[in-house]
């Protein structure tokens, strides 16, 4: 379809639709490689619409951080709900696991280039790295409480190694699978190391 054969969206849903688009063009690029005119050209509107969106393209990118990491979150709170004893394992799983979708670490990667020279970049990282980080020490600590996590297991820790555990599987991906099967040998390590029922 062409831009003027798309159905006319509501400002709210052309808004989402943009922020979708865009952290597609982000992840198979990069923050500096991409561009607005090409987000807005595969979102389907004019660059004027998408800057009344977004003022700014690092605004757009800022917005795609939070959009992948809420994204992920919600993710996990429905494998929370769904299984409270084995949602651990499947967290961890989809933060690490690459497929056809936009991870949050993905991002990161590109924003630690970024965060050099962005102060404002780098403060939103520092500050959503440590968001996911909580994330995660409290999902430990909820583990240990229900007798799932090995008790003498330390949360804030194991959180970060959860967080970097998630920057050696973009690694791995974006250097062609360098680990092998390294990687899934990782993964069962923790796993013993952190279950306390298997």
């Amino acid at each position: 379809m062409t831009a003027q054969a798309r159905p006319r969206l509501r400002a709210d849903a052309r808004r989402q639709a943009v922020l979708e688009t865009a952290c597609l063009v982000f992840s198979r690029s990069s923050y500096r490689g991409a561009t607005t005119a090409e987000i807005a050209r595969e979102a389907g509107i004019s660059e004027p619409i998408l800057y009344r969106h977004f003022g700014s393209k690092r605004d757009l990118y800022l917005a795609c951080l939070d959009h992948a990491w809420e994204t992920f979150r919600e993710e996990a709170q429905a494998a929370i709900a769904a299984d409270p004893l084995k949602c651990l394992g499947v967290i961890s799983d989809r933060y690490m696991a690459k497929g056809k979708r936009l991870r949050v670490v993905d991002l990161w990667i590109q924003a630690l280039t970024e965060a050099s020279e962005d102060s404002v970049i780098a403060a939103a990282l520092r500050n959503q790295v440590r968001e996911v980080h909580a994330f995660f020490a409290e999902l430990i600590r909820d583990g240990q409480r229900r007798g799932v996590v090995h008790a003498d297991r330390d949360a804030v820790a194991e959180a970060w190694i959860f967080v970097g555990g998630g920057l050696l599987a973009t690694m791995d991906n974006r250097l062609g699978g360098m680990l092998g099967d390294g990687l899934q040998r990782v993964r069962e390590s923790r796993r013993a190391w952190m279950l306390a029922t298997p």
